[in-house]
Parts: structure tokens; C-alpha cells; sequence
């Protein structure tokens, strides 16, 4: 295990495809020595079994500049976001305006921990972007009343559809 750690740190600074070469040698060895550590069989296993379903994704980080080899980094920025929307809110739970809002608060929450905005960054806003995005937010926020006005009372609610569609409507 300790082995596979240090070559996917990869302290040579080779190739992805070098990486990937040497691994999969390493994981070859290990199915081939596998009789020696009769004990630790079973774990072996599980840590090439893990190993296979990770592979696709283990070997871009030398092949790109500036690719980071985890996302620790983005995990721990999700992770705060979370623990202040929680302590804000007193909720164990993600509030129901997280999930709403949640592509925009979450962006909001970051964007504004990562820099100070101005006024001048807000002016250059695309209104007719800004109008769709509040459009839909607000579609889903209509459907989840909805669902809640169904769901409390759902004869009510299927009363006032029926009249809403008996109505007539004015003409144009």
C-alpha cells in the first residue's frame, strides 16, 4: 500500500503513462505474491478491486499543469460552506433554501469568501441571464409550494385546479 502512495506521488515527475505502467505492474506483483501474505489476502484484493475503479481517473494529474492530484481542496470549500449554512441556520440538515437556491447561494458563498465585490462587478451582470436564472428559481420554488399545498390538503387542492380550469378567460 505504502508502495502504491509513493508512485502515485509520483516524486520522479513522470508521465501519466509512466505512472500508469509502473502501477499496473505493482498491482500485477501484488496478484502474483499474493500467496505469501495469506493473512492480508482478502485486503489485497479489496485494495485492487478499489484500485481498478479508480484507475481511470489516477493518472491525469502529471499529464496537466496545474491539475491538483486530490480535491481536498474543493471537499474542504463544499465542507465550510455546509458548516456555516448549518450554524447560520441551527439546522442538522441542509435548509430547504439550500436546495432551492443552492446553485446560487452556493456560488454566492463562495464567491464572496474567495474576493470582495464591488459594485462595479455586480453592474456588469447579464440582465437577461440574471432574469432567466430568477425565472427558474422561482418555477422550482412554485412547484415545491405545490407539492406541499398537495400534500397538506389534497382535496383543496384538486378543488381549486378544477375551478382555475373552469374558468373562462377573457379574450386578447
Amino acid at each position: 500500500m505504502h508502495a502504491a502512495a509513493r508512485l502515485l506521488a509520483d516524486p520522479a515527475g513522470e508521465t501519466g503513462a509512466q505512472v500508469r505502467r509502473r502501477f499496473d505492474g505493482l498491482l500485477a506483483a501484488m496478484q502474483r505474491h499474493r500467496w505469501r501474505v495469506v493473512d492480508l489476502g482478502a485486503a489485497l484484493d479489496h485494495f485492487r478491486k478499489v484500485a481498478r475503479s479508480y484507475r481511470p481517473g489516477l493518472f491525469h494529474a502529471p499529464d496537466v499543469a496545474g491539475l491538483p492530484r486530490t480535491n481536498n481542496a474543493l471537499e474542504q470549500l463544499f465542507g465550510s460552506q455546509r458548516y456555516h449554512e448549518r450554524r447560520a441556520t441551527g439546522r442538522k440538515t441542509a435548509s430547504p433554501g439550500a436546495v432551492l437556491r443552492g446553485s446560487v447561494r452556493l456560488v454566492a458563498g463562495i464567491g464572496t469568501r474567495a474576493r470582495i465585490l464591488s459594485g462595479r462587478d455586480l453592474g456588469r451582470v447579464d440582465r437577461a441571464r440574471w432574469q432567466d436564472l430568477r425565472r427558474s428559481l422561482d418555477d422550482r420554488r412554485q412547484a415545491r409550494v405545490a407539492r406541499t399545498r398537495f400534500r397538506r390538503d389534497p382535496d383543496a387542492y384538486l378543488t381549486a385546479l378544477e375551478r382555475q380550469a373552469q374558468q373562462q378567460t377573457l379574450p386578447s
